[in-house]
């Protein structure tokens, strides 16, 4: 019985000290934050800190977070996530493909 007492806060301690020692969750790629226009103009995309915005008739706001080069989008949590994929980004241009392969072309 005392060895499990003494597991308890062990255990918790490990866990503390991993949560706290982890990197920062996904950091956004400040160039990726914006107002963003597809080529043909049939949709917007609006990226905040927080939340992606795609506007194709229906606007639908999602959580989102960034690795490397893909973009992962969840509605309230939901899995699995969406991916895009970032081909291009610069300050005027973000090129994606979509879940489906269809590239689009986003200009600010």
């Amino acid at each position: 019985m005392k060895k499990n007492a003494l597991m308890i806060p062990v255990i918790g301690l490990v866990l503390l000290v991993w949560s706290c020692s982890s990197e920062p969750v996904h950091e956004v790629n400040k160039k990726l934050v914006g107002n963003w226009i597809s080529k043909n103009g049939d949709t917007k995309l609006e990226i905040t800190d927080k939340g992606f915005t795609m506007d194709d008739g229906k606007p639908v706001t999602e959580d989102y977070f960034v690795t490397k080069d893909t973009i992962f989008t969840s509605y309230e949590g939901s899995r699995p996530y969406t991916r895009f994929v970032i081909k291009e980004l610069n300050d005027h241009k973000l090129t994606l493909f979509y879940p489906d392969s269809d590239l689009v072309e986003f200009s600010r």
